[in-house]
């Protein structure tokens, strides 16, 4: 049962984060660092992962008027600039997929550790009240996704490149991020960054099964489907949350957060731990 219940915490905590971007990979790293799970170190590295795959169900069932390219109205009737948009979120996935596919292990030797956790978080809070001065009195250029073009599409897959090499950037900071620079609307940038993560993390997920080999004891397999269930509600809640929230208000809190925890990230395991 307790086991069960820390799979809650790591839920809520990947529900909220997920879209918040504050970063979901580096917080459930370091939510591990106090509320550890009883389990191994293969079974952890996957749960943090597919885990994800909660979070991302809420991004289907919420827009999918928008993701789904078949009209409900009429047989066979198919929706052209849905189908560009999904053309174009593959092009967005492009960078991230051959940097992962060829890289990925080499990358989490490397960068998964507080250090980069930590510096990511700092840079990226400082980035985020940089840029979101920068812009205020800018007006977006692109109000739609429709509006958003190949090269544009492109450019915010190298955004989340940045993300998928150093965990605590935030794969949904660093794409909204990039968007915000390109001339994106603040709402647009986030719902084009909810509608990447959709293949991103099902491609991330099925591969870390498969590396997993999916062979699952019972207990491990009550741990992974609660996690992605309160994952989903959770997530549920805070996609409704931001995009109400970005309606009249910019990112600066966020950063700020990111500095602090920042911080706190690196004074804890320098000299605490």
């Amino acid at each position: 049962m307790l086991e069960l219940l820390k799979a809650v915490f790591f839920g809520i905590v990947e529900g909220i984060t997920e879209w918040l971007p504050i970063s979901s990979t580096g917080h459930l790293i370091l939510l591990n660092e106090f509320i550890r799970l009883d389990v191994t170190e293969d079974f952890f590295s996957m749960f943090e992962v597919v885990i994800q795959l909660g979070a991302i169900f809420a991004v289907v069932l919420l827009f999918w008027e928008k993701i789904w390219p078949f009209s409900a109205k009429e047989k066979y009737c198919i929706r052209q600039d849905t189908f560009v948009m999904w053309f174009k979120i593959a092009v967005a996935c492009i960078p991230a997929v051959a940097v992962e596919l060829a890289f990925g292990n080499v990358i989490e030797d490397l960068f998964y550790n507080y250090v980069v956790i930590a510096l990511a978080l700092i840079l990226f809070g400082i980035a985020f009240l940089v840029i979101e001065n920068r812009n205020h009195r800018k007006r977006p250029v692109m109000n739609a996704i429709s509006e958003i073009g190949w090269n544009t599409a492109f450019w915010i897959g190298m955004f989340q490149l940045i993300a998928a090499v150093f965990p605590g950037t935030s794969r949904s900071g660093a794409t909204i991020l990039g968007g915000i620079l390109l001339g994106v609307s603040r709402n647009i940038a986030a719902e084009f960054t909810f509608f990447l993560a959709i293949p991103v993390m099902f491609g991330a997920s099925l591969l870390k099964l498969l590396k997993f080999g999916l062979v699952f004891t019972q207990e491990e397999i009550l741990i992974l489907a609660i996690g992605m269930i309160t994952a989903f509600l959770v997530s549920l809640a805070v996609i409704r949350f931001l995009m109400e929230y970005i309606k009249k208000h910019d990112f600066k809190i966020f950063g700020w957060y990111r500095i602090v925890l920042g911080a706190m990230v690196l004074v804890y395991f320098t000299f605490l731990r």
